[in-house]
C-alpha cells in the first residue's frame, strides 16, 4: 500500500509537465479530417450488393492487419478508464486523457470507413468483433499507475510501428497515406507519455525502473482478447508488419538507451535487478526472433519450385 501511496504522489507531483507536454502536442499536431482520404466513390450498398471476399483489393494478410488495428482502437473506452481512478476532474491527466480518446477514436472511424467503402472486409464480421470485444474489454493488472505510464510509452511507439508498416506493405497509396497520418498521431501520443515517464525516472529512478521491468517482461498489445488474436498476430509478424526483432530493436532498445538503463546507479537491490533484467531481454529477443526467421524461412524454401 505504501508503494501504490508513493506512487501516485510521485505522479501527481509531475502534473506540471503532463500540461506542458499536452500544449506541445496540441501546438505540433495539425487537425486532420478522415473524410478527405476515403475513396467514397467506391461505396456500394452491402444490401443491394452483398460482400464477397472476391471484392477485396488489399492482400489477406493487409486486410487481416488493419482489422486488428481497427478492433485495437475500438476499444478506446477501457484505456481511458485506466487512468480515471487517479485523477481528479480538473487534472491536465484528465484533460489528456478525454483529448487522446477522442484522436484514438478518429483513427478507428477512420480505419472502419475506408475497409467498408473499399469492401475490403466483412461488413457484418467486423461489426460482430467489434460487439464481441468491447463487451469483453480489457481489464489489465498494472501494479502501479507507474506502470501504466511505462506501458503506454511502449504500447503508442508499438503501435505507430504496426500502423506505418501496415501502410507501407499494403502496396496501396490510399492505405499508406491513411496509415501516415494515424501514425503520426501515435508518434505524437508516444512522445507524451514518454516524456511523462522520462520526468518520472529523473524524480525516481528506482521505482519506475521496477515499474518498466514489470510491464517489459509481460508485455503484450491491448487486443489480445480479439477473436483469433494469436492467429492474426502470426500473419503479422510473417509479413513483418510487428515481430520479435521489431520488437526488441525498435520499442526495447530504443527506450533502453532514451532512459540511459544501463547508466542508472544508486538503486534498491530490486532496482539492479530490474534494470539487469531489461537490458539483458534483446539477447533472449533476438535469439527467438532468429528461431522464428530460420522456421519461416525453412517453410519459404519447401514450397519454391526448384530450379532446372
Amino acid at each position: 500500500m505504501s508503494n501504490q501511496i508513493e506512487a501516485i504522489e510521485l505522479v501527481k507531483s509531475v502534473e506540471p509537465t503532463i500540461a506542458a507536454l499536452m500544449n506541445e502536442h496540441r501546438e505540433r499536431r495539425d487537425h486532420w479530417y478522415f473524410e478527405d482520404f476515403i475513396p467514397w466513390e467506391q461505396g456500394e450498398s452491402f444490401v443491394d450488393k452483398p460482400w464477397d471476399p472476391s471484392q477485396a483489393s488489399l492482400s489477406p494478410e493487409i486486410r487481416t492487419t488493419l482489422v486488428l488495428n481497427l478492433l485495437t482502437e475500438d476499444n478506446l473506452p477501457y484505456y481511458h478508464a485506466l487512468f480515471g481512478p487517479y485523477f481528479d476532474a480538473d487534472s491536465p491527466m484528465t484533460e489528456w486523457s478525454g483529448l487522446w480518446t477522442a484522436e484514438e477514436g478518429q483513427h478507428a472511424i477512420a480505419m472502419r470507413a475506408y475497409l467498408l467503402t473499399t469492401r475490403n472486409c466483412d461488413p457484418r464480421a467486423l461489426e460482430d468483433e467489434r460487439m464481441q470485444v468491447v463487451q469483453s474489454g480489457w481489464h489489465p493488472e498494472f501494479a502501479s499507475i507507474l506502470d501504466l505510464f511505462c506501458y503506454t510509452s511502449a504500447q503508442e511507439l508499438a503501435t505507430r510501428i504496426s500502423h506505418r508498416n501496415s501502410g507501407v506493405k499494403s502496396d496501396d497509396e490510399v492505405v499508406h497515406t491513411l496509415m501516415s497520418k494515424i501514425a503520426r498521431d501515435e508518434n505524437f501520443h508516444y512522445l507524451f507519455y514518454r516524456g511523462v515517464a522520462t520526468e518520472l525516472f529523473d524524480q525516481s529512478p528506482d521505482l519506475m525502473v521496477q515499474a518498466l521491468e514489470r510491464v517489459l517482461s509481460n508485455f503484450a498489445m491491448p487486443g489480445t482478447m480479439i477473436p483469433g488474436f494469436q492467429r492474426r498476430a502470426l500473419k503479422m509478424a510473417r509479413l513483418g508488419i510487428y515481430n520479435l526483432r521489431i520488437h526488441c530493436e525498435n520499442v526495447i532498445e530504443p527506450l533502453s538507451r532514451h532512459w540511459k538503463l544501463d547508466a542508472l546507479t544508486d538503486l534498491s537491490p530490486a532496482g539492479e535487478a530490474a534494470r539487469d533484467t531489461i537490458l539483458a531481454m534483446p539477447a533472449d529477443l533476438i535469439e527467438r526472433a532468429e528461431i522464428f526467421e530460420s522456421r519461416q524461412a525453412r517453410k519459404v524454401a519447401r514450397k519454391t519450385p526448384a530450379s532446372v
